[in-house]
């Protein structure tokens, strides 16, 4: 039972609990919560200065590709002849990607008809005979510009346009709806980012706090040290629910009334009630493996200034962490992305982002399954090493063989 003793003590979930209830209870009603809940209105002038930016990030994502499928030495010169053009014609020609010739030349209607290929459409055979593949409403625009780029990468003059032969193929490639979930994907990334960091920091203050006043030995005498980091982890997580369920409401209700939903997201592949309730699973996950680091970090210091000495590595390469996921997001199932899948602490965003883009539920829970493993390892470790080195419980050391009385 949870509730149930074992050997005349609490179990470890059920004393995990108790300390949760208390932390919980003592947060919510203190009188810094209120100000804690006013934090993010300055995280939302930033995000509404940085928005420029992501306007003009979205805008080069949205731009068509056209895949080229040729020889290397071809490939390079129509690259360059694109290169050469574009500047003259204020970048009105495609964007061109070089593919792997031998897929994507066998059959360029697969390859293009995969929600996974980077292109729009596809042009194989030489700058001479160029051969283009695509929907219709691509290949008849850009038939006259890749003759264009064509000419110029074969030498010809400008009058001796080669012929393009056309393939329509009746599907878009690189469908907007990939580009769409690609930035669902980069939302959730973002949004679960900065929730992570802003509340993660609770538990460091917490436990620096109690061990000042001398609650953590009492606690550690009553109840094992696993249940009492357990038990502050779900109450600041419990907490951290509290302050996003007030700002979502608060931020949410302005959205409605000027008109805004989530309707001009892309709908996620795995659609938006999975994707939400994966976006709450993956959170609770990322909160639960950065706070079990800071947790063991807070154990081990002694003043507020030595824990913001020792958290502030662990923050930046959170930040590293973050920005790994996101780029290894735009490879799927590339070995980039299937490693960020795999490390710990970024494994959360890459897998969201993996619900955004991918439908399918099963990898999920293989995922959540993963990261849970990862954060009872951590609670271990982080516990075992408050033990032995601010409590210095364990076995005494052996001195060496007590001296004989001489008669």
């Amino acid at each position: 039972m949870m509730g149930g003793r074992k050997g005349g003590r609490l179990s470890i979930l059920a004393a995990a609990l108790i300390v949760a209830r208390r932390d919980f209870v003592a947060v919510l009603w203190s009188r810094s919560f209120v100000a804690f809940l006013a934090g993010p209105l300055f995280m939302l002038v930033v995000v509404s200065l940085a928005s420029g930016l992501g306007r003009k990030v979205e805008q080069n994502a949205a731009q068509p590709v056209l895949g080229v499928a040729m020889s290397a030495p071809d490939a390079a010169a129509l690259v360059s002849a694109r290169n050469r053009l574009n500047e003259a014609l204020d970048d009105s020609l495609p964007v061109l990607a070089v593919l792997d010739p031998p897929a994507a030349t066998a059959d360029p209607a697969r390859v293009l008809s995969d929600n996974r290929a980077l292109a729009n459409a596809i042009v194989t055979g030489s700058p001479a005979k160029p051969v283009l593949t695509g929907p219709p409403e691509l290949v008849d625009d850009w038939r006259g510009p890749l003759a264009l780029m064509a000419a110029e990468a074969a030498g010809e003059a400008p009058r001796q346009f080669p012929h393009v032969a056309v393939h329509r193929t009746g599907v878009v490639g690189a469908p907007d709806d990939r580009i769409g979930r690609m930035r669902t994907a980069q939302a959730g990334q973002t949004v679960m980012f900065l929730l992570t960091m802003l509340l993660a920091g609770m538990v460091l203050s917490n436990l620096v706090e109690e061990k000042a006043n001398k609650i953590i030995e009492v606690l550690a005498a009553a109840i094992p040290m696993d249940a009492v980091f357990l038990g502050k982890l779900f109450a600041m997580l419990a907490v951290s629910f509290v302050g996003i369920c007030v700002w979502g409401t608060t931020i949410g209700s302005i959205l409605l009334a000027g008109g805004r939903s989530l309707s001009e997201l892309t709908a996620p592949a795995v659609g938006w009630p999975a994707f939400l309730t994966l976006g709450v699973v993956y959170f609770a996950m990322a909160y639960l493996l950065l706070g079990s680091v800071f947790l063991t970090i807070g154990s081990m210091a002694s003043t507020v200034r030595e824990v913001q000495t020792l958290s502030m590595p662990v923050t930046m390469l959170q930040l590293v962490v973050f920005f790994f996921a996101s780029y290894a997001m735009a490879s799927p199932h590339a070995p980039i992305e299937q490693a960020a899948s795999l490390v710990p602490f970024s494994s959360p965003y890459a897998m969201l982002a993996r619900a955004a883009q991918e439908p399918g539920l099963g990898q999920h829970l293989v995922a959540l399954g993963y990261q849970a493993a990862w954060v009872a390892l951590f609670v271990r470790v982080g516990s075992r090493l408050f033990r032995c080195k601010v409590m210095k419980s364990g076995p005494a050391p052996v001195r060496g063989k007590a001296k004989t009385r001489t008669a």
